[in-house]
């Protein structure tokens, strides 16, 4: 019976040494504190037996998590005392698993409801943050504790003071983690999204406002915040800075939210920021025109007032700068002055000014309501400068046709920004005149990245069910219907708006598929174009009027009265193929679909290079000649009038070839302007003209026979009026409108040059007024080499 109690009385000196030593740290009352020759005890057993270090951990962790759960903090504290001096003491590679039970303990802490015990931990953690291990750890993670921290930074605690120390320690807190991980190559994790949405608007809601806290420095949460926002700034790498920098603007658009009077400030700022620096490098200009996109993103989605010309009247100036900084250096080096690497650095960062300004006008733009978006379209489709036409806001003279280029390619691109994902319920009001006119003018110039652009804009705004990219290119399409395409019914506005404007948009795809330039994006935009205009805007009208456009593209490419090259021909060929195919099965006409697929049969066996998939490979090999003998490989109008007769469509009309009526537009566009013409005239010098002898038509029996047999002149007559009749009768009327406004135009702009060249004003001395390239110059006489007429000198 005795020898129970002595077994028993052996079981205490049994316990494991790191326990009666771990133990031995507490005192019977908290408040004496820990035991400081027991701490230098204990310490000395980890140090000298870093294996027992994750045990020690594992039973301070289990200490602490009782004492939190029975409220014994003041067990607490020494127990976070004495893993802290562990900390600093230990250096090994045990102390790994002893980190894990540290932070265990830290997570307690800061979970618990308690203002100084969530102190206390972010103390302890901070204190660890300072420590540089000797290896990296591959599989701790921080998350818990950036959630934790970022929670104690917005307390909404009832006391001011307590609530001050909360944030001061959640501040502190993801400072330390920052501090912790930044530096670590397998912690970049802190770097991700959902880590700074949390750490970067905690620090921010801090520093909104500080008159609320008292106290400097380490104190003041505002002041406190500031600092751990710089140091992170500091420590983000070039890879990081998007990431780091998002949610600031981000976070600067809740306090804008908060505070929307002051938005527009904001802008003011950086536009005011942007002149100031408008000669600095040209990274600086587009970090600031970085900046300015992101805030006018966030002020785009409210109002900002009056500051919407500002902004873009701004960007203008500093867009036309920047083609003057980068037409300057192209300007030197074609003067054979010597340019090193710099110069060519310098223009291809002003290429990246120029583009960041392109974003923030289309973003901008984009960002606006539809009503909005259609007035910034007006606006800077004004700003376009076109050749013919007043441009009051770009001086093109001064930078030459390579900066007029520029500056139209780059206000296209953000129109194209602009008009992506707009929506208009009618065409009417998406192309209003004063911005279709323009528009199709620069359509008409001999640069097939501007055409492209025109069509981009034009797909953008006439797409309004999101169709083009079912298209995919221009191709023989087998099954339409497989495509699941989007249409509605043609309004009565649509209808109208193709009545006004519709032989306008033939007429320019006619003229721009016979450019020299086109490639394959060329010729893949107008098939698009002439899909989704046949999917949007065509009644059965508009549907006999492009398949006269079609047929009229094949003829022009069989007559080749331009000379075109013969790659140009086929790729003509391959877009008419290509349409009409799309036609025949959107108006689900089979006899229509069979001559079609006829033809397409009939390339694919006997010329395929009048096919889409075949002409724009590389070297495609192509003919010699078109022939126009072998009708089986072209459309023919009288198979596709048979086809369409019937009600619904007008297949008489298919009998009047489509020609597109020639206006002074193309001469303004293209080439030289009519002031530019008569100036040549009026300015060459008479003296320097060669002597030109007309040469004498030889007259023979012939010649003569010819003169006096009219009969073939007659014939032709008759047969001139009568296509005249005919037309006037089967033709619409806008063409026959556009056709009689076009003569009247061409004879008014005539007789102003006869005018021009006929009516002088009078010599005197004070001096002549000539027209030189578009501009007055007075030219002193002197009076001596003035004549006179006969009956005035004496």
């Amino acid at each position: 019976m005795f020898c129970v109690p002595g077994v028993c009385g052996c079981c205490g000196p049994l316990r494991p040494r790191y326990k009666r030593l771990v133990d031995n740290i507490f005192p019977e009352d908290p408040k004496d504190g820990l035991s400081k020759s027991d701490m230098e005890k204990l310490t000395f057993y980890a140090v000298s037996a870093p294996e027992k270090l994750d045990r020690i951990g594992a039973y301070l962790a289990e200490r602490l998590s009782r004492d939190v759960v029975r409220h014994r903090y003041g067990y607490v504290v020494i127990a976070m005392e004495a893993l802290d001096q562990l900390l600093m003491a230990c250096h090994s590679q045990s102390i790994k698993p002893f980190v894990e039970s540290f932070l265990h303990m830290v997570a307690k802490l800061l979970e618990s409801q308690e203002p100084d015990l969530q102190v206390l931990g972010t103390n302890s953690f901070v204190k660890f943050a300072n420590i540089e291990e000797d290896t990296p750890s591959y599989h701790r993670r921080y998350d818990f504790f950036v959630s934790q921290f970022s929670a104690m930074c917005h307390s909404t605690h009832e006391d001011p003071e307590t609530r001050t120390r909360i944030r001061v320690a959640g501040i502190k807190g993801l400072q330390g983690v920052v501090r912790k991980t930044v530096n670590d190559e397998l912690q970049a994790i802190i770097w991700e999204p959902q880590h700074m949405d949390k750490l970067i608007p905690s620090m921010l809601f801090n520093m909104q406002d500080d008159s609320d806290y008292g106290g400097d420095g380490e104190e003041n949460p505002a002041s406190l915040a500031e600092s751990c926002f710089r140091e992170l700034l500091g420590r983000a790498a070039y890879g990081n800075m998007n990431n780091a920098v998002r949610p600031v603007l981000e976070a600067g658009g809740w306090l804008y939210r908060r505070m929307a009077q002051h938005s527009h400030h904001v802008i003011q700022q950086v536009l005011g920021h942007l002149d100031t620096h408008n000669k600095n490098t040209p990274r600086m200009r587009a970090g600031i025109v970085q900046v300015l996109l992101e805030t006018v993103a966030i002020a785009a989605k409210g109002s900002v007032g009056p500051t919407v010309l500002e902004v873009f009247n701004t960007l203008l100036k500093h867009l036309r700068m920047s083609v003057d900084f980068e037409l300057g250096e192209n300007s030197r080096r074609n003067s054979g002055a010597s340019v090193s690497s710099s110069g060519r650095v310098k223009e291809s960062e002003e290429r990246i000014v120029q583009n960041a300004i392109i974003q923030t006008i289309g973003f901008f733009g984009g960002n606006l309501p539809d009503y909005q978006r259609a007035e910034v379209m007006m606006f800077i489709m004004g700003k376009v400068p076109v050749y013919g036409t007043p441009c009051h806001t770009l001086d093109t003279v001064k930078i030459g046709h390579q900066g007029t280029k520029r500056i139209q390619a780059m206000l296209l691109s953000s129109l194209i920004m602009v008009t992506s994902g707009f929506k208009s319920k009618t065409m009417v009001a998406a192309l209003p005149a004063p911005f279709l006119d323009p528009l199709f003018s620069i359509s008409l110039m001999e640069d097939c990245e501007l055409r492209q652009l025109v069509l981009e804009i034009l797909l953008n705004i006439i797409d309004r069910h999101d169709n083009r990219a079912k298209l995919r290119g221009i191709r023989i399409i087998p099954n339409v219907a497989a495509l699941k395409i989007k249409r509605e019914k043609i309004s009565k506005q649509d209808v109208g708006f193709m009545k006004k404007h519709g032989q306008q948009l033939y007429r320019h795809i006619y003229l721009g598929c016979k450019e020299e330039d086109n490639g394959h994006k060329n010729f893949e935009l107008l098939f698009t174009t002439l899909a989704v205009l046949t999917i949007e805007l065509a009644n059965e009208e508009v549907v006999v009027d492009l398949i006269r456009l079609a047929l009229a593209l094949q003829d022009m490419s069989l007559a080749n009265e331009e000379n075109m090259p013969m790659v140009i021909r086929c790729g003509i060929m391959a877009l008419v193929a290509a349409y009409l195919n799309f036609l025949s099965q959107m108006i689900a006409n089979p006899a229509f679909c069979q001559h079609v697929s006829k033809v397409i049969e009939m390339r694919n066996l006997e010329a395929p290079y009048l096919l889409p998939e075949h002409i724009f490979r590389e070297k495609c090999p192509l003919p010699n000649c078109l022939e126009k003998e072998d009708r089986s490989l072209y459309f023919q109008t009288v198979d596709l009038a048979e086809c369409l007769v019937g009600p619904g469509y007008n297949a008489e009309r298919l009998s009047i070839p489509y020609v597109p009526q020639v206006t002074d537009e193309d001469r303004l566009t293209r080439r030289k302007s009519l002031v530019d013409t008569i100036s040549l005239q009026v300015d060459f010098p008479s003296d320097s003209l060669p002597d030109k002898s007309p040469l004498a038509e030889e007259i023979t029996f012939e010649t003569l026979k010819k003169a006096i047999d009219t009969t073939g002149l007659e014939e032709q007559e008759k047969e001139k009026r009568r296509q005249v009749m005919e037309k006037f009768q089967k033709a619409p009327f806008e063409e026959i409108a556009a056709h009689c406004e076009s003569k009247a135009n061409m004879l008014h702009d005539r007789l102003a040059q006869i005018f021009e060249l006929t009516i002088r004003p009078p010599p005197s001395p004070s001096g002549v007024v000539s027209i030189a390239a578009g501009h007055a110059q007075h030219q002193s006489v002197p009076v001596y080499e003035m004549k006179f007429p006969d009956l005035c000198v004496y």
